[in-house]
C-alpha cells in the first residue's frame, strides 16, 4: 500500500501544492478547448475526468480541510459530474496513510508517549485512512481498540487552506464575493470542531446515550484515558463499511433493516435532539454480522436553531408548499428571498426553490418511501443539470439562504444517497412528528 512519509504543513508548502494543481487544471482546459473542435461529444467528459484526477491527486497528500471539502463534494451525487463523485469518494476512507515511522512520531508529538507505552499492542500500519485522520488497531487490558490519529498540521492549516481553496469553490459554484463570508466561516467553524477530538468524544457519548433506544443501531465505547485533543481511542467495532455491505448479496429484508435504522437515527436527532451527525458518508458507518448499523464518527455535529428548523420543515409539508403566501414567507425566513431582490430575482428564485422542494420533499409525503426509486433520483440529477447549465442563474446574485443550509442540506443529500445505495424501503413517519 502506498504510504506518505511527510505532509506539507507550512502555508507556503501547501500553497505551492495547490498552485501546481491549478496549473494542471489550466492545462486540462487548454486540451478541452482543442478537443471541443475535433471531438465535441466526449470533450466535457474528458475534462471532468482529468480535472477530478488532478484535483484528488493534489489534495490526497495534503490531507486536512482541503481533502475534507473533496469528501463533502463526493456526496453531492445528484449535482456533481460522475467523474468527480467517483474520484472524490476515495477520500471517505481510502487515501494513502502515513508511514509507520511518521505514525509513531506523530503519536509521540500529540500524546507525549509512544503507543506501546499506553497499549499492550499497537499496529503502526493504518487500517483506514481518510481526510483528517487514520485508524490503527490496538489492544489494552484484553480489549480490542481503534485508535484514530490526526494528521500533523491539519488543525493549524484550516484557515489558510480555506483561503486557498475559496477562489476555486467560488468559481465552481458561482458564489459571488459579496456576502459569501458567512458560508465559508460556517465551514471553517465545523472543520475546526472536527479536529478537536476531546469535543468529538463528548459528542459521541451524548448521541450514543440519547439514541441507544433506536433498534438495530450500535455505538462504540470511548476511552478518555487513551485519548487527547488529536488522538481518540474507542472500541474496535467489527463490521464492514456501508459501501462494501451494499455490494454483498444481502437480502432486501436486511437492506431495509439497515436503511430503517439509518433513517430513524437521523430523524430522531433532527426532530428530537435538534442536532445532527452532519457527515453521512459510507466511511462513518459499519454493518455487523447481525445486520446492525454501527455509527463510528461524530466529529461533525450540527446544531439546528429553532428559527431555522421551523420554516425548513414546514416546507416539507405539501399544504405549505402549495400556499403561495406561506411559501413566500418561509423563503424570507430562510434568507432565500430578501428585501433587496429585484422582481425578476424574486420570481426566479421562488420558482427554482418550489421546483427543488417539490421534488426533494417527496419522501416525506408518504408513510413509506422506496429509495431504490431510480425515477426519483434521475429527476434529482436532471434538476441539478438543468440549473447548473442555466445562464440566467449565473447572472444573478446566487448567495442565497441561511448559513445553516450548508450542513443541513449536506446531511439530507448524504442520507438520501446512502439509502439509495442500500436500495432500502423505509417507514418515514416514525420520528417525523413536528409537535
Amino acid at each position: 500500500m502506498e504510504t506518505i512519509d511527510s505532509i506539507p504543513t507550512s502555508k507556503i508548502q501547501r500553497a505551492s501544492k495547490l498552485i501546481s494543481t491549478g496549473v494542471k487544471i489550466g492545462g486540462n482546459y487548454l486540451k478541452y478547448y482543442g478537443e471541443k473542435i475535433t471531438n465535441p461529444e466526449s470533450a466535457r467528459d474528458n475534462l471532468n475526468t482529468n480535472n477530478a484526477e488532478d484535483i484528488y491527486d493534489g489534495l490526497k497528500n495534503l490531507k486536512g480541510s482541503a481533502l475534507k471539502l473533496a469528501q463533502m463534494l463526493s456526496m453531492e451525487k445528484s449535482f456533481m459530474p460522475q467523474a468527480y463523485v467517483e474520484k472524490f469518494s476515495l477520500s471517505q476512507f481510502s487515501v494513502p496513510p502515513l508511514s509507520a515511522p511518521l505514525v509513531i512520531k506523530t503519536f509521540r508529538k500529540y500524546f507525549g508517549k509512544s503507543p506501546l507505552d499506553l497499549f499492550d499492542t499497537f499496529n503502526p500500519n493504518a487500517i483506514n485512512a481518510a481526510s483528517i485522520g487514520q485508524v490503527h488497531k490496538a489492544t489494552a487490558d484484553g480489549k480490542e481498540l481503534a485508535v484514530k490519529i490526526q494528521y500533523p498540521g491539519v488543525a493549524e492549516s484550516i484557515t489558510s487552506d480555506l483561503a486557498l481553496v475559496k477562489p476555486i469553490a467560488m468559481k465552481m459554484f458561482n458564489i459571488q464575493s459579496k456576502d459569501s463570508d458567512k458560508y465559508f466561516k460556517e465551514v471553517e467553524t465545523k472543520l475546526t470542531e472536527e479536529t478537536n477530538y476531546i469535543l468529538e468524544i463528548a459528542q459521541s457519548k451524548e448521541i450514543g446515550e440519547a439514541c441507544a433506544h433506536i433498534p438495530n443501531l450500535r455505538f462504540p465505547k470511548y476511552y478518555e484515558e487513551f485519548s487527547s485533543e488529536r488522538v481518540i481511542t474507542m472500541d474496535w467495532m467489527t463490521g464492514i463499511h456501508l459501501s462494501e455491505f451494499v455490494k454483498t448479496n444481502a437480502s432486501q429484508e436486511s437492506l431495509n433493516k439497515i436503511g430503517q435504522a439509518l433513517w430513524d437515527f437521523y430523524m430522531f436527532q433532527v426532530h428530537q435532539l435538534r442536532k445532527v451527525h452532519a457527515d453521512p458518508h459510507p466511511g462513518n458507518f459499519l454493518v455487523d454480522k447481525d445486520n446492525n448499523l454501527i455509527a463510528i464518527d461524530f466529529g461533525c455535529m450540527k446544531e439546528i436553531p429553532e428559527d431555522f428548523y421551523t420554516p425548513y420543515f414546514e416546507l416539507a409539508e405539501k399544504e405549505n408548499m402549495d400556499d403561495p403566501e406561506i411559501f413566500r414567507s418561509r423563503l424570507f425566513e430562510l434568507e432565500i428571498l430578501t428585501d433587496k431582490d429585484t422582481p425578476e430575482e424574486t420570481a426566479y428564485f421562488s420558482k427554482l426553490f418550489h421546483e427543488i422542494l417539490t421534488l426533494f420533499t417527496q419522501p416525506f409525503q408518504s408513510e413509506t418511501f422506496d429509495f431504490a426509486d431510480e425515477v426519483f433520483f434521475g429527476k434529482l440529477v436532471e434538476l441539478g443539470e438543468k440549473y447548473a447549465n442555466d445562464k440566467n442563474l449565473r447572472k444573478m446574485n446566487v448567495n442565497r439562504g441561511s448559513k445553516h443550509f450548508i450542513y443541513i442540506n449536506r446531511t439530507f443529500f448524504g442520507l438520501f444517497s446512502l439509502l439509495h445505495e442500500l436500495k432500502a424501503k423505509v417507514s418515514i413517519n416514525q420520528f417525523v412528528s413536528l409537535t
